[in-house]
């Protein structure tokens, strides 16, 4: 009480040296003498509520300060989701715009026709690109009625080309074609899930977990080789394989700008060999390669899919790393392997990516924000080299979904499962499950357990403006990216996913991987000579 009376003394503009006190902002204390010896003040001291009215300040002062702080993150959620909404819409006029530039120079090359037939044929194109074979001059991946179909023709490097002329050099990319099968036995029809509903009873009629079986229409003229850095038995292999493939099959060979210097250093004779000169050549690598063939682990793998960030060709991992959960093929019979790929059908893994964009909170324009970044892994969001508690606010088409206090959070495919979200505790999937895997990483909380999510969600992960720190996100273990305050990250499944080669199918694959690559479940089998029931 002697402290709150030398507060209200201090505050209260009544109580002066005429009422004997002394006061406190100018020595600091009371003088005990002038208050005892005046009893009505005193007693006035005492029967005040001393610090009523400052509290009541305070209370409403947090009142409003919660109230501001409310209004500020709906407005922060929803300039995230608007500019998420409208990467999305550019992107997809990007694509459109694209297509239907394509569609106008396949009509100007037919040429010959008055503008009026030009516009009834560029109606009447998508049905014809449907229909068409080996003859498609289109660069389209369309579906048939039973099976999806690739059709793509270059000429001098270019996709979309009509008719060449003779003196023109022509170079067909392989088409493909995708049916579905299931223990052995094909399917005619797309893999969906039919769903019945007659008379009021809602059936499956059929599961969505059939294996892909890829067929060439024409076969595959370019392959693209793909090595681990640093290896001396990866260079040997690589060299040897080139040499296979370029005497045996007659096939057109690409290579990393690294790996032709190796080549041509230990011998002349593979000049041969081509490459690119820049990233813009890397961009239109798609319109090229047949056929993908990498040598060395997953990380390979993983170098392969960022370097296509769109479409990606059938790729075949060998392994030659310490862990392979996608290289199922050995390097001993890789001829024997290569022939049968090229001749065809066999079966692939689609394996989703996940397209990432980072929404800055100080950009005046789309052009400021980041993206998008294609991942075959993880996306992964920490506290970096913060000794504070990563504050992670994240949102599942809109809806809240939990704030992540711990370490981080993993934002991961199914087949990055096996990667760092099952060392953060997460399940190992089905790489052809579609789902997104929500893994904590490290959390403050005995209940956060990992989710797994549909495809078809789109996720946001925003730093609060009240975070002790801001955040870094990596994309694949690479391209790591500091997150302010305010900052978003918004994830989605990608349009175009990374096939890879089974060699046996991808359930018997992925089920090899995981006994093979992390002992699962191995353990003694129990004696059978114990005691037993009656």
């Amino acid at each position: 009480m002697h402290n709150n009376n030398n507060i209200h003394s201090e505050m209260s503009p009544s109580n002066s040296r005429g009422n004997g006190i002394v006061s406190p902002a100018e020595n600091g204390c009371l003088d005990s003498t002038s208050v005892l010896s005046s009893e009505k003040s005193v007693e006035e001291l005492i029967q005040q509520p001393p610090l009523q009215g400052i509290e009541d300040n305070l209370v409403e002062f947090s009142e409003a300060l919660r109230t501001v702080a409310k209004a500020l993150r709906r407005v922060t959620e929803g300039k995230a989701s608007a500019q998420a909404e409208a990467a999305e819409w550019k992107r997809k006029f990007e694509l459109a715009t694209a297509h239907n530039l394509q569609l106008e120079k396949k009509v100007l090359s037919l040429g010959g026709q008055s503008s009026e037939s030009n516009v009834e044929r560029t109606r009447n194109l998508d049905d014809h690109v449907a229909t068409s074979n080996q003859n498609n001059d289109q660069c389209e991946l369309c579906s048939g009625k039973n099976d999806i179909c690739a059709h793509e023709v270059l000429r001098d490097g270019e996709s979309g080309s009509g008719c060449t002329p003779a003196s023109h050099k022509m170079m067909r990319k392989a088409s493909f074609k995708l049916s579905w099968y299931c223990k052995g036995e094909k399917s005619d029809r797309h893999k969906h899930d039919v769903v019945s509903f007659e008379k009021g009873n809602i059936t499956t009629a059929e599961r969505s977990s059939k294996q892909i079986s890829l067929k060439w229409e024409s076969p595959p003229q370019t392959v693209l080789m793909l090595t681990k850095p640093n290896s001396t038995s990866v260079k040997i292999l690589c060299s040897e394989i080139v040499r296979w493939l370029k005497e045996q099959k007659n096939l057109t060979i690409f290579v990393e700008p690294r790996v032709k210097s190796e080549l041509l250093t230990e011998s002349p004779y593979y000049s041969f060999v081509q490459t690119w000169l820049d990233d813009k050549d890397v961009q239109t690598l798609h319109t090229k390669i047949d056929l993908i063939v990498t040598l060395g682990g997953d990380g390979t793998v993983l170098w392969a899919a960022s370097m296509f960030k769109g479409p990606v060709p059938p790729i075949v991992p060998f392994s030659l790393g310490s862990l392979g959960f996608m290289t199922p093929f050995h390097s001993e019979h890789y001829r024997e392997y290569l022939s049968s790929i090229i001749r065809g059908p066999f079966s692939i893994t689609l394996r989703h990516r996940l397209q990432c964009h980072i929404i800055r909170d100080e950009a005046k324009s789309d052009d400021e924000n980041e993206g998008p970044m294609l991942v075959l892994n993880e996306v992964t969001i920490d506290r970096g080299i913060s000794s504070f508690l990563t504050n992670l606010e994240c949102y599942c088409d809109n809806s809240f979904v939990t704030c992540v206090q711990g370490d981080g959070l993993i934002l991961s495919t199914t087949s990055g499962s096996t990667a760092y979200s099952l060392a953060a505790g997460g399940s190992m999937v089905h790489p052809q499950v579609p789902g997104i895997l929500f893994t904590p990483i490290c959390p403050h909380s005995l209940s956060f357990r990992p989710l797994i999510l549909p495809e078809y969600v789109m996720l946001r992960v925003v730093v609060p403006f009240n975070s002790r720190s801001q955040a870094w996100v990596s994309f694949d273990g690479k391209d790591r990216k500091q997150l302010a305050p305010g900052d978003a990250l918004v994830c989605s499944m990608a349009p175009w996913p990374v096939p890879t080669a089974c060699q046996v199918d991808s359930t018997s694959d992925f089920l090899r991987s995981i006994h093979d690559g992390l002992h699962w479940n191995l353990r003694k089998t129990q004696a059978f000579d114990g005691p037993r029931d009656p």
